[in-house]
């Protein structure tokens, strides 16, 4: 069994042994430390099997087939210096792999190598599998636009622990979400675990595309829709990116630290914009996926809307919306 084996088969155990096996090699022992492996039941061969292993049962040359009991004290020193060398070996094995694949690292992410200054990547999987690649390594700076609604609750889940471990690392981490996200619960959680901690958040209700950045030496955007993606390492791109596309978009966005008040402002802009889709026609349904909501949610916004309006049908309130001016403009 290899030191990996040996360490995940131990792993969340509470005693060494199983209560078969030491039952098991009690009964050796009430047998004057002797026992034969022909008078072993079948439900004994799996505790057999552990004794022999750990090395507390022997196998007798003298006498086949017979098994005797080695003395558990000398045994436990014997173990422990084996293993404590096992684990010192393992540690320093852990701590040398940084710099062991440093060189391959360099390699990997060298523009000469990953296919150029731009290079497309087909496929969803594997743009996700060459993501969490990038986020993997030592991270300095993170900056991510995220278009659309609420993010899979699964997913926020799964990278809880990356996240914390990366800003508690003293990566800067700034993350842009559409407005819709202040509704949903879960990013809420995951937004106030991570801000605490202090990573930086900011929601923003208007179109912009999808757009990540890692420590200003690769950037990811979409090309056409979620199926193919440019992974940019051209420096002047990046900073292009990062300056006139992250940062602007960054100071028109407003802060969001997971707390559940919704700003005025935001609701003002959400319900601003399910009036314009409404006065074009658009559906509900249309309406709640462009703007991230469920169709619960919107159908409050309309609710309230039309109690604010004094109407009693969408007919009305679409004929008084489009009489009024619109928000953050006079009437003319």
């Amino acid at each position: 069994m290899s030191d990996r084996e040996q360490l995940a088969n131990n792993h969340g155990r509470s005693h060494l042994l199983s209560p078969d096996a030491r039952g098991l090699y009690l009964k050796a022992l009430s047998e004057d430390g002797r026992l034969s492996r022909s008078t072993c039941t079948p439900d004994e061969s799996a505790a057999l099997d552990e004794l022999l292993e750990i090395g507390l049962l022997i196998s007798d040359a003298d006498e086949p087939g017979s098994l005797f009991a080695a003395d558990p004290a000398k045994l436990a020193a014997s173990l422990s210096y084996t293993w404590q060398r096992q684990a010192l070996d393992l540690l320093s094995r852990a701590v040398a792999v940084p710099g062991d694949l440093n060189e391959l690292a360099e390699a990997f992410h060298n523009p000469a190598q990953s296919g150029g200054p731009i290079e497309y990547v087909q496929g969803r999987a594997l743009i996700n599998q060459r993501v969490q690649q990038a986020m993997a390594g030592e991270i300095t700076e993170g900056l991510a636009m995220q278009p659309g609604g609420p993010r899979p609750s699964d997913l926020l889940t799964s990278f809880m622990n990356r996240d914390l471990d990366m800003i508690r690392q003293g990566a800067s981490m700034r993350t842009i979400y559409n407005a819709s996200t202040r509704h949903h619960q879960p990013t809420r959680d995951y937004v106030a675990t991570l801000a605490k901690e202090g990573w930086q958040f900011r929601t923003l209700d208007e179109p912009y595309a999808r757009l990540l950045i890692v420590n200003r030496r690769l950037a990811v955007i979409p090309v056409a829709g979620d199926h193919l993606a440019a992974f940019i390492h051209d420096p002047a791109v990046i900073s292009f990116l990062a300056q006139e596309v992250f940062e602007r978009n960054w100071s028109r966005a407003l802060d969001f630290d997971g707390d559940r008040t919704i700003p005025q402002q935001v609701v003002s802009q959400l319900r601003q914009t399910i009036i314009d889709l409404l006065l074009a026609g658009t559906n509900h349904r249309v309406i709640a996926r462009r703007l991230g909501i469920s169709e619960r949610t919107l159908a409050r916004h309309i609710a309230e809307m039309r109690e604010e309006y004094n109407v009693d049908s969408l007919f009305q309130l679409g004929y008084v919306l489009g009489q009024a001016p619109r928000a953050g403009h006079e009437a003319h």
